[in-house]
């Protein structure tokens, strides 16, 4: 669950974490833990390392599209916004109810954590570097993570490419689906469950297309893919003990 083994390369983990990593020899024996997209190393390897709530909700819906070289991987900006438990249960003013209710504020403005690790899975679905745009906001509402993606088209590819693309990986999937057309999908709509909803659109900036990804960030986002990683990792059914349905008010 913990960020130790979410970057394989352990002078980028000093880089961001401020340490060296104690425990480099560990690093082959690491799969990372996005179900979706890494399952049979999941299923094979003696350490899982769980993602990160937002790269999670970023990398479902952008690894696809990137591995089929649907986009222009030098143009990818994520506008991300987590509910106030994605912070951590630290006592923190900045955290008080007085302090983040009714507002929104960006921050770790270029400097979160989690945009190496990003960076490092868009790279891996790429074969070559990928840096992205990412930005993270605190929202105040407890849970949930939606995020909201801007791509550039390449190579001819349409809006219905990246539809067709995202459809076909997430087609069986019981965890990650991708919402009719002109469907905007809401964290309200995955609220206390594993599931990610995908939405697609075309932008009115020619070229262009917006993809808003939603999870609650506390089980996909954390605890119940850990228990989706479990549960492979086992041999057990991939949904043992997730399919409590989203809960909404």
């Amino acid at each position: 669950m913990s960020a130790d083994f979410r970057l394989g390369d352990p002078e980028v983990y000093a880089t961001w974490y401020g340490h060296k990593h104690f425990a480099p020899e560990l690093q082959a024996d690491v799969a990372y833990g996005l179900t979706e997209l890494n399952r049979e190393t999941i299923a094979r390897k003696r350490i899982v390392s769980c993602p990160g709530c937002y790269p999670t909700a970023a990398l479902l819906p952008l690894a696809p599209i990137v591995a089929a070289e649907h986009i222009h991987i030098d143009d990818i900006i994520i506008d991300a916004k987590s509910g106030v438990s994605g912070a951590g249960r630290a006592v923190k003013q900045e955290m008080l109810f007085a302090e983040i209710s009714e507002g929104i504020h960006a921050y770790g403005i270029g400097e979160h954590r989690h945009g190496p690790e990003i960076d490092q899975e868009l790279s891996a679905a790429a074969g070559k570097p990928v840096v992205a745009n990412f930005t993270p906001h605190l929202v105040p509402m407890n849970r949930g993570i939606l995020s909201t993606v801007y791509v550039k088209l390449s190579g001819g590819a349409t809006t219905s490419d990246l539809r067709k693309t995202l459809v076909e990986q997430y087609e069986n999937e019981p965890c990650v689906h991708v919402v009719p057309e002109n469907v905007s999908p809401s964290t309200r709509h995955v609220r206390g469950s594993n599931q990610c909803l995908i939405g697609i659109f075309e932008d009115r900036i020619p070229g262009r297309v917006i993809l808003v990804s939603v999870i609650d960030n506390m089980v996909k986002g954390a605890a119940g893919q850990a228990i989706q990683n479990f549960n492979l990792m086992f041999g057990l059914p991939e949904t043992t003990g997730l399919k409590q349905l989203p809960l909404f008010p």
